[in-house]
């Protein structure tokens, strides 16, 4: 018979030792090899679920060390408005070729990574813990692929849960066309496999494509002010069957 708090201490262990690795991972930031911090401001119409029209308010930082690299992110949707929420992600790496000192290369991969990531939303928690691949791809300042074991928290006190899993790719693209410079990013996540627990989920694909031109170079400060278009495209919102979404956003984004 399952025992409840076997998983409870679970639950409580894996999240001290995912919390721990994470400020261990963070802790070099300070002498970190590069470092990275943009704030964004997004809008737009046509969401499911909630408003319709919607802001977002998002900070963005990511740095890399000797040993690997650190993500985060904040969006606060409607800050300036009624109903107000929040939604964060800390994804730290560990680059198993640097701590090994072997080239872990092969084909269009680079390294192999130990990746982590916390999701921190309202009604939301998830744990998911896998493997990086960073790529090799010609023009590309990075592209990675992710894969992960993950599990919302809410069902780590359930019994008999399944395994869910998840891929992430994110990417940047640096361009130029007619003395104009350009940046094609985003990344795409598809979650799948949480059947089993208290609320069970379909599985769902979000992504967002972003292209943005880089304004801060008429004024001659380049890369410091982009604007563009992100396109959210979300397939079963928040794993709810049948929801989708197609919404263009106008996006700001103020690289410090």
């Amino acid at each position: 018979m399952p025992n409840p708090y076997r998983s409870k201490f679970a639950s409580i262990m894996f999240s001290i030792g995912f919390v721990g690795a994470g400020l261990l991972m963070a802790a070099p930031a300070q002498a970190s090899d590069w470092s990275t911090t943009n704030v964004q401001v997004l809008h737009g119409n046509n969401y499911e679920l909630g408003d319709s029209s919607m802001s977002i308010l998002t900070m963005e930082h990511a740095n890399g060390w000797k040993y690997g690299d650190n993500f985060f992110f904040l969006d606060v949707s409607n800050p300036a408005s009624k109903g107000t929420s929040y939604y964060a992600e800390f994804s730290p790496r560990l680059s198993l070729g640097k701590i090994s000192g072997k080239n872990l290369s092969f084909g269009i991969v680079k390294d192999v990574l130990l990746a982590g990531t916390l999701e921190m939303g309202e009604g939301l928690r998830a744990k998911l813990i896998g493997v990086g691949l960073a790529l090799d791809l010609p023009k590309f300042a990075f592209a990675d692929i992710n894969l992960y074991y993950r599990k919302s928290e809410r069902d780590w006190l359930v019994e008999q849960t399944d395994a869910g899993a998840q891929v992430t790719v994110d990417w940047l693209l640096p361009f130029a066309v007619g003395g104009q410079k350009f940046a094609f990013e985003g990344f795409v996540d598809y979650a799948w496999g949480e059947k089993g627990g208290s609320a069970p989920k379909a599985n769902n694909l979000i992504a967002g494509p972003r292209l943005l031109v880089d304004v801060g170079n008429w004024v001659g400060a380049p890369g410091t002010l982009q604007l563009g278009i992100e396109y959210q495209i979300w397939r079963n919102k928040f794993g709810i069957e049948g929801i989708n979404e197609n919404v263009p956003q106008v996006m700001l984004k103020w690289t410090m």
